[in-house]
């Protein structure tokens, strides 16, 4: 990842490099014993989207998050450079993850990339791009084993 925090392009919007710095130190410090911190960054109307889920709300997200962290032992993400186009960015990271029904809690990989609009200083909209399988499906037992074949004997 290079040093450089944000590529802007077009018209600068002045409340989003604030809001996506409170965005990369909330999920660095996210667990299931402070999830009050979304409504620093997120608002009340927030969509959010991910290959497992869509729900609108930050009560829902709350919820949501709850459960995704209710077994999580570490979670950290390293984060790419952000490319801001007014209030739309992307932001590719990669999470190092300790889930205590996951590999029996060793730390797994998984590379992804956030959508965000940020409006008002919170993100209005949030999606995730992410390999399910990187993160739940190569890590199952027997399925595991036949979906890292696939992708060793595709490359």
């Amino acid at each position: 990842m290079s040093t450089a925090p944000a590529i802007e392009v077009g018209t600068r919007n002045s409340s989003v490099p604030g809001t996506l710095e409170r965005f990369r130190d909330l999920f660095n410090s996210l667990d299931a014993g402070n999830l009050n911190k979304l409504s620093s960054v997120y608002s009340e109307n927030v969509q959010f989207q991910d290959p497992l889920s869509s729900m609108s709300g930050l009560d829902q997200l709350t919820r949501y998050f709850a459960g995704a962290y209710a077994n999580v032992l570490s979670c950290e993400f390293e984060f790419g450079d952000a490319v801001i186009t007014g209030e739309h960015v992307a932001i590719t990271w990669v999470m190092r993850l300790r889930h205590k029904r996951i590999r029996r809690g060793r730390e797994i990989l998984v590379d992804g990339m956030s959508r965000l609009v940020i409006r008002n200083g919170k993100v209005t909209y949030h999606r995730d791009y992410f390999d399910a399988g990187q993160l739940l499906y190569e890590h199952l037992p027997v399925i595991g084993r036949f979906i890292r074949w696939i992708r060793t004997g595709a490359a």
